[in-house]
């Protein structure tokens, strides 16, 4: 049963992507309208179909773009996040070169960090800057890898910080950063314990293939985003405090979120 859903999910991954691809792309090249609205309805399909029921708490700021700051858990994180509204993701550059993900991310606006490479982060932090210009969000894993799902690692401050310095051109002001949490809490409607956070969890040296077939093969999977007050950021800001003070927001609304309880610093 698993097999046959699994080459359906294939069949529909593989045709789809390849033209909706090419739809973005033609509309890019002409100016035309319909990026987000393609790009949000492609993620909540692929949620649909990967059976990844997506809970909201707090207040996500949708009035103007933002830049979120996230922990990170699996590669499932991008459909989940990406189902919620039109956002560029910040990825590291070897992404780029993955069969059809690359392109597909390269459509989808995805700003791509050279991490063997410290002096191209000015370059990641202007490319940050111009997705907000255009009014496009950008969402930014700052642990710079994914975690187990059970906890938050340390947040890098090098391109957490550097972001405070990133603004659209012309603008005297700084961005506005909204800290976000991803978690998963159940699988078939049960509470996901930590011996069953690999079920979702894709980090350390998990090979893919392998772990997208035992997540088509379990059952329904309840992933909560949390989304904690904004800050104002203007350029002032002391990096690794700035830093500091996101990953504790993070790590405490998705503690919080774990264990089933409204955060009482979720944004209102």
């Amino acid at each position: 049963m698993w097999m046959a859903r699994g080459l359906f999910i294939a069949a529909c991954f593989f045709t789809m992507t390849p033209l909706l691809i090419s739809i973005q792309w033609l509309l890019e090249k002409l100016g035309l309208p319909g990026w987000g609205f393609i790009c949000s309805n492609y993620y909540r399909f692929l949620c649909k179909l990967m059976r990844i029921r997506v809970r909201v708490v707090g207040r996500q700021v949708r009035d103007r773009a933002v830049l979120f700051v996230s922990n990170h858990v699996s590669w499932s994180d991008i459909l989940v996040i990406g189902s919620l509204c039109p956002v560029a993701f910040v990825a590291k550059s070897e992404v780029r070169k993955w069969p059809l993900v690359g392109i597909t991310a390269k459509v989808q606006r995805t700003v791509f960090v050279d991490r063997a490479r410290r002096h191209r982060t000015g370059y990641a932090v202007a490319e940050i800057g111009k997705r907000i210009e255009t009014g496009t969000s950008v969402v930014l894993f700052a642990e710079g890898t994914s975690s187990d799902g059970n906890r938050v690692l340390p947040f890098r401050s090098a391109l957490v910080g550097a972001v405070r310095d990133a603004r659209p051109r012309g603008s005297n002001g700084g961005i506005t950063i909204q800290p976000m949490a991803i978690c998963y809490t159940s699988v078939q409607g049960l509470p996901m314990g930590r011996q069953h956070m690999p079920l979702v969890a894709w980090y350390g040296d998990l090979d893919f293939l392998p772990h997208v077939k035992n997540f088509v093969k379990r059952g329904a999977v309840d992933a909560v985003v949390s989304f904690g007050e904004p800050i104002a950021v203007d350029g002032d800001e002391d990096r690794k405090e700035m830093a500091k003070r996101l990953e504790k927001t993070v790590r405490c609304i998705m503690g919080d979120a774990l264990r089933g309880r409204r955060s009482a610093i979720a944004a209102e």
